[in-house]
């Protein structure tokens, strides 16, 4: 009857202990910017044109890219991943970004979209090396799924859609080889393009795979 008893109380703990645990995952602490960057900057747009000429197009819009690193080649001469210049594409690693110097030019996609008018307000969080597609990272945490905080992200591009997600940008950058935008923003609950291949220029990208590296963007 003892026995019979203390396994009882025994069962009963592990059941609270259970609830106590979940009740901590579903009350997850949500920072202000729900953990979607590496690191915030600025870049501004050129002045927009005096009247009657009209605006840039993409005046008044804010973008974030994703901190992408890709190993260069050797035979190509183009900075790798989205570089921004005197900024380290840290590859969603730390020890990377300790090892390796800044940038010396930007990218061409996002010097493209700064000249066009947007302001780019810094990087976001991918998975440790793009080597994952659900949204961790062991340094730097996992940014909130704005749709669902108890849920993962989605990745390698997670911070891209959360910070489009979470309305903190108007758009963001990512690099699409086989669903790293579109399943990060499947899981938060917004729009993932994958446009057709050649599409937008590599430039200034180093490719993963390329036959089937495209830039996409999430919004």
């Amino acid at each position: 009857m003892a026995s019979s008893s203390a396994n009882l109380w025994a069962l009963l703990g592990l059941g609270l202990a259970g609830i106590l645990i979940v009740t901590r995952k579903l009350k997850k602490t949500v920072k202000e910017d729900f953990g979607a960057f590496v690191q915030k900057f600025q870049l501004l747009p050129p002045p927009p044109p005096p009247p009657p000429k009209a605006p840039h197009p993409l005046t008044g819009l804010t973008f974030s890219v994703s901190d992408v690193y890709v190993p260069q080649v050797p035979f190509l001469y183009a900075p790798s991943g989205f570089d921004i210049d005197g900024f380290v594409t840290g590859f969603g690693n730390p020890d990377w970004v300790r090892t390796h110097e800044a940038a010396s030019r930007t990218a061409f996609v996002v010097s493209a979209l700064v000249e066009g008018g947007a302001t780019c307000v810094g990087k976001t969080v991918v998975d440790e090396m793009a080597y994952s597609i659900i949204g961790e990272n062991s340094h730097y945490g996992a940014p909130t799924n704005p749709a669902a905080h108890e849920r993962i992200p989605g990745g390698s591009s997670s911070g891209a859609a959360v910070a489009v997600a979470a309305n903190l940008v108007d758009f963001s950058l990512g690099i699409d080889t086989d669903g790293g935008v579109r399943v990060p923003a499947g899981y938060c609950g917004v729009i993932g393009f994958r446009p057709s291949y050649g599409a937008v220029s590599h430039m200034g990208i180093i490719p993963i795979s390329s036959s089937f590296d495209t830039v996409g963007k999430g919004f």
